[in-house]
């Protein structure tokens, strides 16, 4: 047969649309999933695999307060947020736990199965607070930082923890992950140094000084490629640091990193979609001035070495009629999306308003974004949006909207945290200096 007639030929397309090569790279494109194998898929093929994600995204996009069960538990730590430890997302199993981790007043590490609304596991009760919790859902793992400066491994299985590491200085901020080269944990501290470990056994990597300051944010690419890097004084530059050369450091050799030409950040986001490319929001100290810039990140060769390149593609600055934004995030790389007083906003990165959302009464006081949902919380309400694609970018659309379908105590409360995966959504209700747990469970 000729190539034209091949073309031509039927057979030939659906062969092409049965194609694992084109529904892994569908998939791929849309979630993180490259550490998924054909060991996760069993005897299923990469389409199945995509089908059954993009309905289970559905059923929450679709969902009904009357679709959720609801429970309530209290006993949690009001000032530290929740974490999932494993969820409901990547999976093709139809009835997948959603775990998550809290910590409770007693200083104690607990998981939760949010389905049953029961706690699963606690471990012993610690000597001094907690101060930070990450998780590593891709291999069970939830890592905890002390006011005493030690950092744990835990799998939240065994009574103790499986590593333990005295660290010289406080970390604000922590960022597991999952790389070709094996699970990493990367800490900024007090003093400015961001140390690389591995996972589970806390294994010393490398160790840089990136400022003369604390360190208060600390962000992965999505691929995992780049780390992101502020510290705490608003007049020094971030950076960004090429994750290869913090997990596997040359000897004599400084980390690859680069810093990104602009100053007072206070909130910066990568996008999943665009991979290399990130997001700064920065403020002027007295609030009333606040740009949003966009970098993409390169890697060249050059006199035989490798240097990394920050490209400013994008700015632009908030009418200053609008209140300063707490929180914001991204998902194709050409939007971000932030809050502002009760409304939720969509703008390009070159400044346009796409989007306006008005769907709370008061102020929205918490704000969580992922490749897939956008969650937004005021008083007793929360209301879910979905990314979704069509036109020149992506939209959102508005979704599920929850308002005071919880009883009892956490009636009066506010929601401190929030977020969600494709089967359940959780908060944690503060009243006063003590909180209670919610957790929302899809019964469809």
């Amino acid at each position: 047969m000729s190539p034209t007639h091949q073309i031509q030929d039927p057979k030939h397309w659906n062969r092409i649309a049965e194609s694992d090569f084109l529904w892994r790279s569908l998939s791929l494109q849309r979630w993180d999933c490259s550490n998924f194998t054909d060991q996760h898929l069993g005897a299923h093929t990469w389409k199945q695999f995509f089908l059954h994600q993009r309905r289970k995204e559905l059923q929450l996009a679709l969902a009904q307060p009357h679709n959720f069960i609801y429970k309530v538990t209290k006993n949690i730590a009001y000032e530290m947020e929740l974490a999932y430890l494993s969820g409901n997302s990547l999976t093709m199993k139809e009835q997948e736990k959603s775990i998550i981790c809290s910590i409770s007043p007693k200083r104690e590490l607990c998981t939760w199965d949010v389905q049953e609304g029961t706690m699963i596991w606690s471990s012993p009760v610690q000597e001094s607070y907690f101060s930070n919790l990450v998780t590593l859902p891709q291999m069970h793992l939830a890592i905890t930082m002390d006011q005493k400066k030690t950092i744990k491994v835990w799998n939240c299985q065994d009574r103790d923890a499986l590593a333990i590491l005295p660290m010289p200085e406080s970390c604000y901020c922590m960022e597991a992950y999952l790389t070709k080269d094996g699970p990493f944990l990367t800490v900024g501290d007090a003093a400015g140094d961001i140390y690389t470990f591995t996972l589970p056994g806390l294994r010393d990597v490398s160790k840089v000084t990136a400022f003369q300051y604390s360190i208060v944010l600390l962000h992965c690419s999505p691929d995992k490629k780049w780390v992101f890097a502020c510290g705490a004084h608003r007049r020094t530059l971030p950076q960004v640091f090429l994750t290869e050369s913090l997990v596997r450091p040359s000897e004599g050799s400084a980390p690859l990193s680069t810093s990104l030409p602009h100053k007072l950040c206070v909130s910066a986001c990568w996008t999943p979609e665009v991979k290399n490319r990130i997001t700064l929001m920065s403020q002027s100290t007295t609030g009333k001035k606040t740009e949003f810039i966009t970098f993409d990140l390169t890697t060249k060769r050059t006199g035989g070495q490798t240097v990394i390149q920050a490209h400013e593609i994008a700015s632009f600055q908030l009418a200053a009629h609008l209140e300063p934004p707490i929180w914001m995030g991204a998902n194709d790389g050409y939007t971000i999306v932030f809050t502002n007083g009760p409304y939720l906003l969509l703008f390009s990165i070159t400044g346009f308003l796409l989007q306006r959302f008005e769907d709370h009464q008061a102020a929205i006081n918490n704000f969580w974004v992922d490749p897939r949902y956008v969650l937004t919380t005021s008083k007793n309400s929360v209301h879910v949006y979905m990314w979704e694609e069509g036109g020149r970018h992506p939209h959102l659309r508005s979704c599920c909207h929850l308002e005071n379908i919880w009883h009892g105590p956490t009636t009066h409360g506010c929601i401190s945290s929030v977020m969600c995966d494709n089967a359940s959504i959780v908060l944690k209700v503060t009243v006063s200096e003590s909180s209670t747990l919610v957790m929302c469970s899809l019964n469809m």
